[in-house]
């Protein structure tokens, strides 16, 4: 073979490898779609105080792991409890003011009823006297007088009757019940409340981390200190739009983590989420404005889908931790052989990059 021959024949070679490359490319887009844009997540609480004050003590060290309920930093405690002490006190003193009110309603209402009994009496002796006059034995001036005392009885009566109803309304409903009561109960509960918001806790079993803060700072309520990394993890991967064609819920996937360079582990599609950013439109009154490119063929977009794991991790990963996922085709052998392939040949390739 002459070289002529030869360097023609290399070069159909190249060109059928290049088109066989090419249309396993297409096949292995649809069929067995891989993406390197995956990362692993877990949930990040924002770790703030619900109420204001200095700090005492910090019980956890940063990037340590704690359990739900385990008080990470206290705050100076002595301004909550002179406040649950006065709440106590405005409590002991409402129970007070409804006895000294029940004591004045009790008077009231004798007052009333001695101003009703005298009205009465004063009401009959005027009835006789008016007979009397009537048939001159008593003077129309011991009539007036005794009339007159009269209509300052009935007025006495109406006056004790308004106290004792100002008396009632300001004494509230009995027992349990009464507002005076309730209030200064729940002024002792939130008192209360505040002295145990005193201790910080996690609200969940997870990491700290970025916990900068030391005794004899002063952190107002709602301000974060640290940042709580939570221990569940969700692992999102990004797709071009069409590689996901004939993929569905509870499809097999493997998955590869740059910082574990030749593992490879079982997944299976979880979730797929229902857009993208660029798909939401906000109603802010302004009008639409249409995507400008010259370009012929555009930037292909791309839909996240989630994966979870059919085992747990040996050990705990970093949120953000990058991986790289392979999903699997449900009919076809080869094809689910060739992904096999791809994802651990990216396995061995970490060990380089």
């Amino acid at each position: 073979m002459t070289p002529d021959q030869r360097f023609a024949r290399r070069v159909q070679i190249a060109i059928a490898a290049f088109i066989l490359l090419f249309a396993y490319f297409l096949v292995a887009d649809l069929r067995m779609p891989i993406t390197p844009q995956a990362q692993l997540t877990r949930p990040v609480l924002r770790l703030a105080p619900r109420v204001s004050g200095q700090v005492v003590e910090v019980a956890v060290a940063n990037n340590h792991a704690v359990q739900a309920g385990q008080v990470v930093f206290r705050l100076d405690p002595q301004p909550f409890r002179l406040a649950v002490e006065a709440a106590e006190l405005a409590l002991e003193q409402a129970v007070q003011d409804n006895a000294g009110l029940d004591a004045a309603l009790a008077a009231a209402q004798a007052e009333q009823a001695a101003a009703r009994a005298s009205a009465t009496e004063l009401g009959q002796e005027a009835s006789r006297l008016r007979q009397l006059m009537a048939s001159q034995h008593v003077s129309r001036q011991l009539y007036e007088q005794t009339e007159a005392q009269r209509l300052a009885a009935d007025a006495k009566v109406r006056a004790s009757a308004a106290r004792a109803r100002e008396l009632s309304v300001q004494r509230g409903a009995p027992g349990e019940a009464n507002l005076h009561l309730r209030r200064a109960r729940n002024d002792l509960e939130r008192a209360r409340l505040d002295l145990y918001y005193s201790e910080v806790r996690a609200e969940r079993a997870g990491t700290l981390s970025n916990l900068q803060l030391s005794s004899g700072a002063f952190v107002s309520a709602g301000t974060p200190v640290a940042a709580l990394v939570a221990e569940d993890a969700d692992i999102s991967a990004d797709f071009r739009e069409k590689t996901l064609r004939y993929v569905s819920l509870g499809d097999e996937a493997a998955v590869v983590f740059d910082g574990w360079p030749g593992q490879v582990f079982a997944a299976r599609v979880s979730a797929l989420d229902a857009g993208v950013k660029e798909g939401q439109l906000e109603a802010n009154g302004d009008l639409a404005a249409p995507a400008v490119s010259d370009r012929w063929v555009r930037d292909a977009q791309r839909q996240r889908l989630h994966v979870r794991l059919l085992d747990p991790l040996p050990q705990a990963l970093p949120s953000g931790a990058k991986a790289t996922v392979q999903l699997y085709p449900r009919d076809s052998s080869l094809a689910a052989f060739c992904g096999r392939l791809q994802i651990g040949f990216i396995s061995l390739l970490h060990y380089i990059y």
